[in-house]
């Protein structure tokens, strides 16, 4: 087989390389965030305010099932990533057909689980009154496709892994670009209602995957796999389950943190504060796209240089990104702060919410200056196979800090609580973890230097 072309990742410039990892995969969740985001404003206008609502009660649902691909698939793409740094070509095959194995089987039986218990689950997650007819439309159509998300999710961490960022781009633009024509075309022109948002989402998901699996099949990947790569080894398994349960993990508290928000949100101001999160959860999507941009990017070349003993390289790495995510998160806090009023009204116009978002947008991306620092601190744990940490600090925004603090504030001080929240809780994590990214640095990166250059 020949050399996998992974090679750049351990010897660029790491500014020039960051960028050029960063660029594609800003540009891809850019377009995917401004797909929902559309997508959000599509609904709005077309069916109502309390479509908007509805799809925010399913969004956590279907997202954890499709974090399953993704789970595996970051778990994964740290292992082949690290592998290739190793030249161990074998182990990089191995774990990529493992992972595809993993996705069919766990997100097939979510589905199944999921739908048998639909209505119990919309209720559950804040579909109530108005809103519960419209989430299960929406929730039973694009529970169907989301087997085939999660597995274009895994396949694009791991055209990633591979070194090919413009294609892991490629597999984003090419759904997001079709759900807005199937958008248009379900809902404005056949007027199909809420099963039109969801045939066209569903329907995104198909071209998603249908674009990952032409990649492998073609020239471009050398990750060409064979039946015998498919079955399962329980070493690969248990690597990729303990990487990849930090990726679920966060996804499952942020599944529990929609339950809480719209559940808290609509007994204390109904579906006009859950139509308000729906608004402002959509920017944290959209909006944060180039610091996502800068960690994604981020995880390959600190995994491979890992992998290849290269440990100055990725000192480097750590502190380049830390530094060009922080960049980008001051001007989006800043676009933020001066133009809430303006960012909703494209949203719905709703009297009621139009009053009530801006001022929650404000206090929600409050701390946003700081959170390149929690974002790639725990990411490099994730990328050089260290789970514990990586699981830890990744849960310590959301589980830890957050959502407690949306159980009790609230309690004293009504939905504002409910919002400063956020920045609190930003706060908090950046500092436990800048605490523990120095340690590391400190007690491992150093020596490690140390002792090559010796």
């Amino acid at each position: 087989m020949a050399k996998i072309s992974s090679v750049e990742l351990g010897t660029s410039p790491i500014g020039k390389l960051l960028i050029k990892q960063a660029v594609p995969a800003s540009i891809g969740i850019l377009v995917m965030s401004l797909n929902i985001l559309v997508d959000t404003i599509f609904v709005g206008n077309w069916i109502g305010s309390t479509a908007i609502a509805a799809i925010n009660v399913v969004l956590p649902v279907s997202f954890f099932i499709a974090a399953l691909g993704m789970s595996i698939g970051i778990g994964g793409s740290s292992i082949i990533s690290r592998a290739l740094g190793a030249n161990n070509d074998k182990k990089a095959l191995k774990t990529f057909g493992n992972q595809i194995t993993l996705t069919v089987l766990l997100t097939f039986a979510m589905v199944f689980f999921g739908l048998y218990y639909v209505d119990a689950i919309i209720p559950a997650f804040g579909g109530q009154g108005a809103i519960f007819e419209p989430a299960k439309i929406y929730y039973k159509i694009v529970l169907y496709g989301v087997p085939v998300l999660a597995l274009g999710m895994m396949g694009n961490t791991v055209i990633r892994a591979e070194g090919k960022p413009k294609f892991a781009m490629y597999a984003m633009l090419i759904p997001s670009v079709g759900n807005l024509v199937l958008d248009y075309l379900f809902i404005n022109v056949l007027d199909y209602g809420m099963a039109g948002a969801a045939w066209a989402t569903t329907g995104s998901y198909f071209l998603c995957l249908a674009f990952i699996v032409w990649f492998f099949l073609s020239k471009h990947s050398e990750l060409k796999l064979n039946l015998s790569h498919l079955g399962l080894n329980r070493s690969i398994v248990t690597e990729i389950s303990s990487l990849g349960f930090v990726t679920l993990a966060r996804q499952a508290v942020v599944s529990v943190t929609y339950l809480f928000m719209n559940n808290i949100l609509y007994d204390l101001g109904g579906e006009t504060s859950v139509t308000a999160y729906a608004i402002v959860g959509r920017m944290l999507m959209f909006a944060l796209f180039p610091v996502f941009g800068v960690t994604q990017g981020f995880l390959p070349i600190a995994g491979y240089n890992y992998g290849a003993h290269k440990y100055e390289r990725v000192r480097e790495t750590i502190n380049t990104a830390i530094k060009y995510a922080a960049g980008l998160a001051t001007l989006i806090f800043l676009m933020l702060m001066l133009f809430p009023e303006a960012i909703t009204r494209l949203f719905t116009s709703d009297v009621e919410v139009l009053k009530q978002t801006p001022s929650a947008m404000r206090w929600v991306f409050a701390a946003t200056p700081i959170i390149a620092l929690q974002l790639i601190g725990a990411a490099y744990f994730q990328a050089v196979g260290k789970a514990t940490p990586a699981l830890l600090l990744t849960l310590t925004r959301q589980g830890f800090f957050f959502i407690p603090l949306i159980l009790i504030l609230p309690t004293y001080f009504g939905e504002i609580g409910v919002w400063v929240s956020f920045p609190i809780a930003d706060v908090l994590s950046t500092i436990v973890t800048g605490f523990f990214l120095r340690r590391e640095i400190k007690k491992n990166l150093l020596p490690s230097i140390t002792e090559i250059n010796t």
